[in-house]
């Protein structure tokens, strides 16, 4: 026999998250329902969104005091003082900036627009915006084990966010936190179909379902925060998502 077959399911019906929801409970219900329950080996798959509102990570820009630095870079940018302050306080140091964006390395490692603060489907004026979550890979091992505590299945969980790539346009979803399932695999050492030895073979499994589950979340006004995938193989990786960033000795761009 072949290995299962891989099946992504949409979990629906999850409400507005609001800061201090419990998600675990949220995800249980989206789950049975689906007529699911979660079984050994099952991969939930969560927007960054709804871990970031229930850790309160919503800002209002009206309390936000832009610093000089950050009003200096507002005017190069053409963009609000107080959004510029945030992306700021949120980065490591800015790689590039026009007119409408600035890119910045966040200080998870990852290389995002704006810092990765977005006003898309959140609620609230205007002036409210979104943050990335503290630390997604804790933030992925706690939902794993909560859930672990009120169901007696450890799922593993991805935590995921759509970003644009250097030299491509669009964007997709790529695993920001991850819980309970190997993110990067090194092939280097083993044999291709004509029995060559493989070189310079890494796959990055995580961001690999991370953009299958992105086309079933969709961007819009979909309201689909999670996905749950089954016909993986059970695993306890203990690997987070930040492995998956390239050391800064092997970054030939920044």
């Amino acid at each position: 026999m072949g290995e299962p077959d891989l099946a992504l399911h949409r979990l629906s019906g999850i409400p507005l998250v609001a800061a201090g929801d419990n998600l675990p409970t949220l995800l249980q219900a989206a789950i049975r329902e689906q007529g699911l329950s979660l079984q050994a080996g099952d991969l939930l798959i969560i927007a960054q969104k709804i871990i970031s509102k229930a850790e309160g990570r919503m800002v209002h820009l009206q309390d936000v005091e832009p610093s000089a630095q950050a009003q200096a870079l507002a005017a190069e940018s053409d963009k609000d003082p107080r959004l510029v302050e945030l992306i700021l306080r949120e980065s490591k140091r800015v790689l590039r900036t026009r007119p409408g964006l600035i890119i910045v390395e966040h200080r998870l490692g990852l290389i995002l627009a704006n810092a990765g603060i977005d006003r898309s489907n959140v609620d609230g004026d205007e002036d409210t915006v979104l943050l990335l979550p503290e630390d997604p890979d804790r933030s992925a091992t706690q939902l794993r084990t909560d859930l672990a505590a009120a169901t007696g299945v450890a799922p593993g969980v991805l935590i995921i966010d759509s970003i644009g790539r250097p030299w491509r346009l669009g964007t997709t979803g790529v695993a920001i936190g991850a819980s309970g399932i190997p993110v990067l695999t090194d092939l280097r050492g083993g044999q291709d179909m004509f029995g060559r030895e493989l070189q310079v073979a890494e796959i990055a499994p995580a961001d690999s379902l991370a953009a299958a589950a992105a086309l079933l979340m969709g961007e819009g006004a979909e309201a689909i925060p999670a996905v749950l995938v089954r016909g993986l193989p059970p695993s306890d990786s203990r690997q987070p998502a930040a492995a998956i960033l390239r050391p800064g000795h092997e970054d030939l761009f920044k």
